[in-house]
């Protein structure tokens, strides 16, 4: 029996929980910005300028220019999401599922496979079209989304469907990073990167010499992110690159945390039983022997594994909702129903539908088939194939490369911006709907075994 330890299900917890959240966000975007009385106020929303300003120096300012609403959501917000986007691959990468070559190997396989596929589509559908730099918007999966979805399901879902989805959408979003830093930097202003880059050396020996304080790395790191915005490099790279600097080690051994718990618990059970039992102030022999052992607990979790556990509420009930709320109103007053069907949204649509579930599914066939990898523990093939055909949720980060592609700002790039959020959104919702509908009947009736916490 495999054993899944708490924190990996409370992590899965948070994402699918986020996952519903998304959803009521997206849906309430498409219903604000096609109801008459509110689609001017939803546009005009986001236009509002905002500063967070001392002196002359306005944090929120792109050379020079305030930043809207919308950039803000976009370059700041998101700069935070992939922050926790970092934390999350190194944890990933030191203790997590990416920490094994051989538990490694099978989503990294599929993860390629699920990246590459959709966008030899996107390509050949939409080779010689003024669309095509588009070509990365199909390439992501998106996490809280399939989760969400998986929840749906209950107990049913072995675990290690889960992690496996998990661990995918992990590595598509180290993809989308790399795609994001290559081909969406533009103007680069270098002396700002040598600036960066020695900040980024202060973070990286600071965690080398142990300093845990969270604020060292969030304080310079916004200066960092101010200097990527405005010298080409798109922002949210700035937030991977100040994750990894954020140290993984501990100040106590475990051992450590455990001789101070056992010391402290033992002078509290050397008071009287009168003093134990009673509801009453604590003395000050007692304060001091509590504040020891939330001393011990906050040194035995690394800034690390704490920065990431503080940040998925904030980023799944806030950041990431907000994100959709802002980019997925798609007005449908002027659209022509013919577009879902032709252009960018139907190369989107095909890329994530198709492109993702035969990516995904070959690739992880070969790789099973060859003894590269095992099987996902508790799953079958056909289990496999419908997870595979859930990864065709792209949505955020899809949502973000669709802006970073189209969102120039003159009517024409808008409009294909609108029919690519319109694709996504068809796209998710297939992959979304078949997926459950698959795994639905697939997977046993009655709770899958999901092995016990510790």
């Amino acid at each position: 029996m495999s054993k899944v330890f708490y924190t990996a299900r409370k992590t899965l917890r948070n994402y699918a929980n986020g996952g519903n959240v998304l959803m009521l966000a997206t849906a309430l975007a498409l219903i604000v910005v096609n109801l008459p009385f509110l689609h001017d106020f939803y546009n005009g929303l986001w236009t509002h300028e905002i500063a967070l300003q001392v002196g002359g120096f306005n944090l929120f300012s792109h050379h020079g220019e305030p930043m809207s609403i919308m950039s803000f959501i976009n370059d700041a917000l998101m700069a935070v999401f992939f922050f926790s986007v970092g934390l999350e691959i190194k944890r990933e990468i030191l203790v997590g599922e990416l920490s094994s070559f051989r538990q490694a190997l099978l989503p990294i396989v599929a993860a390629i496979g699920g990246m590459g596929i959709p966008v030899l589509i996107f390509f050949i559908v939409g080779y010689g079209k003024d669309y095509l730099g588009g070509a990365a918007i199909p390439m992501a999966t998106d996490i809280a989304f399939s989760l969400g979805i998986l929840s749906m399901l209950g107990k049913r879902v072995p675990i290690g469907l889960k992690i496996f989805l998990t661990t995918l959408a992990v590595v598509d979003d180290i993809g989308g990073i790399l795609v994001i830093a290559l081909f969406y930097s533009t103007h680069i202003s270098y002396w700002m990167l040598i600036v960066a880059a020695l900040l980024l050396a202060v973070l990286f020996i600071g965690g080398k010499l142990g300093v845990q304080s969270k604020i060292f790395y969030l304080g310079v790191g916004a200066f960092i992110w101010f200097l990527f915005l405005n010298a080409g490099i798109h922002p949210t790279i700035a937030g991977v690159l100040i994750a990894f600097c954020v140290p993984a080690k501990p100040v106590y051994p475990p051992k450590e945390f455990v001789r101070t718990i056992r010391r402290n618990i033992s002078r509290f059970a050397s008071e009287d039983d009168e003093r134990l039992v009673s509801r009453t102030i604590l003395s000050k022999d007692q304060m001091n022997w509590l504040k020891e052992i939330e001393t011990a607990s906050d040194k035995v979790i690394s800034p690390l594994q704490d920065m990431e556990d503080s940040l998925h509420p904030i980023v799944n009930y806030i950041v990431v909702p907000l994100f959709a709320f802002a980019n997925a109103g798609i007005y449908f007053g002027d659209m022509n129903p013919a577009s879902i069907v032709s252009g960018v949204s139907l190369a989107i649509i095909l890329g994530l539908v198709l492109g993702k579930f035969i990516g995904i599914f070959t690739f992880s066939w070969v790789c099973i088939k060859l003894g590269w990898a095992p099987m996902p523990e508790g799953t079958n093939w056909k289990q496999l194939a419908a997870v595979s055909v859930l990864g065709g949720i792209g949505f955020t980060v899809s949502l973000f490369i669709a802006n970073l592609s189209f969102g120039t700002g003159n009517p024409y790039m808008s409009q294909l911006l609108d029919n690519a959020k319109l694709g996504i959104l068809v796209a998710s919702f297939l992959a979304g709907f078949l997926g459950w509908l698959f795994l639905n009947l697939t997977l046993p009736k009655e709770e899958a075994d999901q092995g016990t916490a510790e």
